[in-house]
């Protein structure tokens, strides 16, 4: 389901963990050029796009300036973000808040998480 509007088009969501030698910033030109090859065109925020990569966590780090935010300020409370995660690190802790993953996806409502299905 989409959010923050459910009556826009349905999308798959994607948790991929990698390593690299590259700076934050050089990460986010790979995947601001990644979705540009995908099609992407930035329009409003929030509207449905062809993908749309977004930097979870890198390294425990917690990065705030004029491009980034990691983590992302809201996806402790996104089912979407958390279960893809969970299920690739199961022992993942937001660096900011310091509670692991299992407590977040508790205190998730539980319509959030019927509201996912895994592919």
């Amino acid at each position: 389901m989409s959010w923050p509007d459910s009556s826009k088009p349905q999308f798959l969501n994607i948790v991929l963990k990698i390593e690299t030698n590259m700076s934050v910033i050089e990460l986010l030109k790979i995947c601001n050029l990644i979705e540009q090859k995908l099609g992407r065109i930035r329009s409003k925020k929030n509207d449905p796009r062809t993908c749309d990569i977004d930097i979870i966590d890198y390294d425990q780090r917690i990065i705030k300036n004029t491009k980034l935010t990691v983590p992302h300020p809201k996806m402790n409370k996104r089912s979407f973000v958390l279960l893809p995660l969970f299920e690739i690190s199961k022992s993942w802790k937001h660096p900011k808040l310091k509670i692991n993953i299992v407590k977040l996806i508790n205190s998730l409502p539980i319509k959030d998480l019927r509201s996912i299905k895994q592919l």
